[in-house]
């Protein structure tokens, strides 16, 4: 069967592997659409330290079950949970498997679902009511609903979200849908309109506006109640801390791939909060899952191209190239 691969940095091809053969427990899926993040990005850049080389990527997926399903016929279409959780470790013990110590996610420390046919343990697909595109943006949105979910967003809140990506658009849909006022931060006009659509009620483009001066004009002097980090640059994580109101809470979703320094005053004055987000849990499947179901998300906005497997090297180096181009890139397999 056809897989695409990232063999080295910069260096992809679609190549044959062998079809897999579903173990006791498993469901043999034949793989529709697989959507690539900055994860992928990062390991075709071959940046990604967590993802040795060659890899086949992909964790974002739009499948059909092929045989072994259980309860879910043969033909249903599902997403996948892409993690593995050792049950062992500290966060397992305290049910996080999403956080485990030891965990693989597909397409990053293991090969992933950029081929013709995967098997998945049955308890981690998720069947749902909607279009291949809609299944591939399942996983990624679960990443910012989770990050709402770490900060306690409500609707008492103001939560700003740095970072109109994929991942972020995720944290500002989760913020509007549990009735936060929202505010979208980023560089691109066309990104921040994609996240007004999501449900941003404020947007501000920090390429042409002050960020602190705006903050203090929608938050009336005290700062967002929620700030949530999903872009991973050193500037942002400070910045985070330094708007983000008193007794406010701070969620990382992004790495900063140097380190940062703070004024860490600001962590005992404010008496902050400040938390890490990482992958997601079933309920925020389950969520996201409803959501889409609801129909209200911008899906042809948050998706920028689609597709075949044959055009994933180009598309991989066109994103490298000109990142601000892209939100989310699918790929038919």
């Amino acid at each position: 069967m056809k897989a695409f691969q990232i063999q080295a940095p910069g260096v992809s091809q679609v190549i044959d592997v062998v079809e897999p053969k579903a173990a006791a427990g498993e469901a043999l899926l034949r793989v529709k659409m697989v959507g690539l993040c900055g994860t992928d990005l990062n390991t075709f850049r071959g940046r990604n330290v967590m993802a040795g080389l060659p890899r086949i990527p992909g964790h974002e997926v739009a499948a059909e079950i092929i045989s072994g399903g259980g309860a879910l016929a043969d033909g249903t279409l599902v997403t996948v949970l892409p993690y593995t959780s050792c049950g062992l470790c500290a966060s397992c013990r305290r049910d996080r498997p999403n956080a485990c110590q030891h965990n693989q996610t597909m397409g990053v420390q293991r090969d992933g679902a950029m081929v013709e046919y995967i098997s998945v343990p049955v308890e981690k697909l998720y069947p749902a009511r909607l279009s291949l595109q809609e299944l591939v943006l399942v996983e990624p949105l679960t990443v910012g609903f989770h990050a709402a979910s770490r900060g306690r967003v409500t609707a008492n809140d103001i939560a700003a979200v740095f970072g109109c990506g994929g991942v972020g658009l995720g944290a500002i849909t989760a913020c509007a849908s549990r009735g936060a006022e929202t505010i979208a931060i980023d560089m691109d006009d066309a990104k921040l309109a994609i996240a007004a659509h999501a449900g941003a009620k404020h947007l501000i483009n920090t390429a042409r506006e002050d960020l602190h001066q705006r903050l203090v004009e929608i938050t009336d002097g005290h700062g967002p109640d929620v700030i949530i980090e999903a872009i991973g640059l050193p500037q942002t994580f400070r910045a985070a801390v330094e708007e983000v109101a008193f007794t406010g809470r701070v969620v990382y979703i992004g790495y900063a791939k140097e380190p940062v320094a703070y004024e860490t005053r600001l962590f005992v004055q404010k008496e902050l909060d400040i938390l890490g987000s990482r992958n997601a849990q079933p309920e925020d499947f389950r969520e996201v899952i409803a959501y889409l179901e609801r129909g209200t998300f911008p899906v042809k906005d948050a998706v920028s191209a689609v597709e075949p497997v044959e055009e994933a090297g180009s598309m991989l180096a066109k994103w490298s190239d000109a990142p601000a181009m892209f939100t989310k890139i699918i790929i038919e397999m």
